[in-house]
């Protein structure tokens, strides 16, 4: 670590030390009689219940979080905030952010893995785990909840957390805004929004759209999304809500590039970038369903279905051989997606202790039509040439995918002080492939294939009421991930891989301890620890110019910790901070089939042993005005199974302020982001095992984000 590098860190280590000494002189002063509650949550138990009574490791991001000086492109503006999740921004729209959770889903190259994703209930993860964040416009979020631990087992087939976005209410009366956002890098973005009530139904509208041309070169990108949502009040008793989410994206691929191009020319493309014209093309559009009836006041039953498509068009770059000789490919997929959960909801007394508890079926099924094709400087070669002559065509297949599953969860209060959690779920995953290219000048066989995995995954957590501000929780659970279709795409990177149906899903045993207190009537503390042990991790074998294969390591263990505080002090001055600490090894020593010898005690690739994020905010509210300054830490990473190079350990600060006025029916807001102030060289994200060390992906240098947000209510 260097010097600057170890003086940003002390720095931003003693401003939240401080917070926790200021938090306790408070406490010494303040009197104990009023004890503030925490957010509601749904996602723990998919009824509604207090966060601080729960046996979970859960946060909430709350809105002004997620919208204030924030670009609202990505979830890892908003993430960074939570223990024990890493959220890295790449700073490349042609890949979603890096997003895992104590370690889990951090091999994804793109998409999220080990995590699931959801909206209003509706999961933007497929059947086969692979998660789709980017689907929903941040502009029409008003919360997420981020669970992780054992109980988000209960999800799927999904070892390390859940992530879920709640959308807007509408307002009782109408109301239209619209919001302008500048910033650096060329980067625009326009938002409109209606929302409102009409008779029985409840609206939100929300439309965007988003220009940049990058930090990097090769770096330009484009995005266009719409939302809506109506919620009809059939009955005092039922409830209709439909969700609609679309986006169409266009963005350059600048690539990974070496240490030493890194941190000389950030600012460069990665070999091939150009010439190759790496990017990508893509559509989403997807309508969900939730239907919620109470039956009476001790049952209720909810019917949630959704359907949707999505093309995706990917250009990557290829070293040339003969007798191919591209120096490219493209990548597309057309998928056709849908699903459904039914769930039965019932509390009553049973021997005199209340309980509650959901039972539930699930079904997904997605259906992708996949070729690969050989391309010259960004250009698909044609595929209808006798014999595959040209060598134009690598791969046309379908690749079919559905889940299956049953739930039970519950609660059960012994007494007012002690309540029993508990749940299980049976998960059953097919994935199929339907080879449909199977002739060529060279040996191309039939690839057809299918894979069954099967598995029941139980929970189980307690939480001790010690008093009305203290809570002590522990829980154990086991986890079973599935490889997904992107997993299992190539048995090894070569050019005529077969695919990999052989890979075996991971199973884990998850144990938690945790705390909750509220140390005064303005500040609430939450420490959890945790261990996570794994048998056949899934793991990147290799990674050649976005062919990406993966395998199975033996065994695996995380141990760590989370801890945050959040405190509210006079003079309408707020701090907080969150701190993460994760020890993600690999545990025995195994050797993949590329002859690679991984030692047991190597570091699990893109996990950071710390993160450190601390904030303090201040409002002036005669004037309207509201400033917070940021600071982030985040250690050295490895980027590779051998442990072979780093990452460096990086320190960054950014600030935030603005200004809010109402003029009548009118509410005006202006605001400046200012971010990485001190304009640090660090990487923002790292690509596992990449076979060429093009491993690093640059962060931004000093960069603005200025908006201007205008909304009118009607009387």
């Amino acid at each position: 670590m260097s010097h600057t590098n170890t003086f940003q860190y002390k720095a931003l280590t003693f401003a939240v030390l401080s917070t926790i000494s200021i938090t306790n002189q408070a406490h010494a002063e303040s009197s104990p009689e009023k004890v503030t509650t925490s957010p509601v949550v749904v996602t723990a138990t998919r009824i509604e219940q207090n966060s601080f009574d729960l046996p979970v490791a859960i946060d909430v991001v709350e809105s002004k979080d997620i919208s204030k000086g924030q670009l609202q492109m990505t979830l890892s503006e908003s993430l960074i905030r939570v223990p024990g999740i890493t959220a890295q921004n790449r700073n490349n729209q042609a890949q979603d952010p890096q997003i895992s959770t104590r370690g889990f889903g951090s091999r994804s190259s793109f998409g999220v893995r080990g995590v699931r994703v959801y909206v209003d209930g509706i999961p933007l993860t497929m059947p086969d785990g692979q998660g789709q964040p980017g689907v929903v416009d941040l502009s029409a979020i008003k919360s997420i909840e981020v669970m992780r631990g054992p109980f988000s087992a209960l999800y799927g087939n999904s070892s390390g957390g859940v992530i879920q976005m709640l959308t807007k209410d509408a307002p009782t009366t109408t109301e239209i805004g619209s919001t302008v956002m500048f910033g650096s890098y060329g980067t625009k973005r326009q938002i409109l929004e209606a929302a409102g009530t009409a008779e029985k139904i409840e609206y939100m509208l929300n439309i965007s759209n988003f220009e940049t041309d990058g930090y990097r070169d090769h770096n330009s990108g484009k995005k266009q999304q719409a939302t809506a949502k109506f919620k009809i009040n059939i009955s005092d008793d039922t409830k209709l809500t439909t969700l609609v989410n679309w986006f169409d994206q266009e963005a350059q691929d600048p690539l990974g590039l070496t240490r030493e191009v890194a941190f000389s020319k950030p600012k460069s493309a990665g070999v091939s970038a150009i010439d190759s014209n790496t990017r990508v093309s893509r559509s989403h559009t997807q309508v969900g369903f939730n239907l919620n009836h109470i039956i009476n006041p001790n049952n209720g039953i909810s019917l949630m279905s959704y359907v949707g498509t999505r093309e995706n068009e990917q250009f990557l770059a290829l070293p040339s051989q003969a007798p191919v000789n591209a120096n490219g490919r493209a990548s597309e997929i057309s998928r056709d997606f849908w699903g459904a959960d039914l769930r039965w909801d019932n509390k009553g007394q049973l021997l005199n202790f209340p309980y509650n508890i959901s039972l539930g079926l699930t079904y997904g099924k997605m259906n992708d039509k996949r070729t690969d094709t050989n391309a010259d400087f960004g250009v698909k070669r044609q595929t209808n040439i006798p014999n595959n002559t040209n060598f134009g065509l690598n791969r046309r297949e379908e690749n079919i995918s559905y889940n299956f599953d049953q739930y039970v969860q519950g609660k059960l209060s012994l007494s007012d002080n002690l309540d029993i959690h508990a749940g299980a779920r049976h998960t059953k995953v097919n994935l199929e492939v339907k080879d449909d290219f199977i002739a060529g000048t060279s040996a191309n066989g039939n690839n057809s294939g299918k894979v069954e995995y099967q598995k029941t995954t139980p929970v189980i957590g307690t939480i001790w009421k010690v008093s009305p501000a203290l809570n002590l929780y522990a829980n154990f659970g086991k986890g079973f991930e599935t490889p997904t279709f992107i997993e299992s795409a190539f048995a090894s990177s070569a050019a005529n891989s077969t695919p990999n149906l052989a890979l075996k899903p991971s199973e884990s045993k998850n144990y938690e301890f945790g705390a909750k207190a509220f140390l005064n009537d303005n500040t609430q503390a939450k420490l959890t620890l945790f261990k996570v042990t794994t048998e056949d991790e899934i793991v990147t074998l290799d990674n050649i110019s976005g062919r990406v294969s993966y395998t199975n390591a033996n065994k695996t263990k995380r141990t760590g910790m989370e801890f945050s505080i959040d405190t509210q002090l006079e003079n309408n001055i707020s701090l907080y901070a969150a701190y993460t600490l994760l020890n993600a090894k690999f545990d025995s020593d195994f050797t993949n089939n590329l002859g690679r010898t991984i030692s047991s005690g190597n570091r699990i690739p893109g996990t950071y042993r710390a993160q450190l994020y601390g904030e303090i905010a201040w409002k002036y509210l005669p004037l309207g005005f509201s400033t917070a300054f940021e600071g982030r830490h985040n250690s050295k990473v490895y980027v590779d199974d051998i442990n072979s190079d780093v990452a460096p350990s990086y320190t960054i600060f950014n600030l935030r302020a603005g200004f809010e006025q109402k003029l009548g029916n009118w509410s005006v807001s202006e605001y400046l982001r200012v971010e990485n102030m001190f304009d640090k060289d660090y990487i923002g994200g790292v690509r596992i095992n990449d076979s060429n060390s093009r491993f690093f992906e640059p962060g931004t240098d000093r960069n603005y984000l200025l908006g201007l947000s205008a909304k009118y209510k009607f009387n």
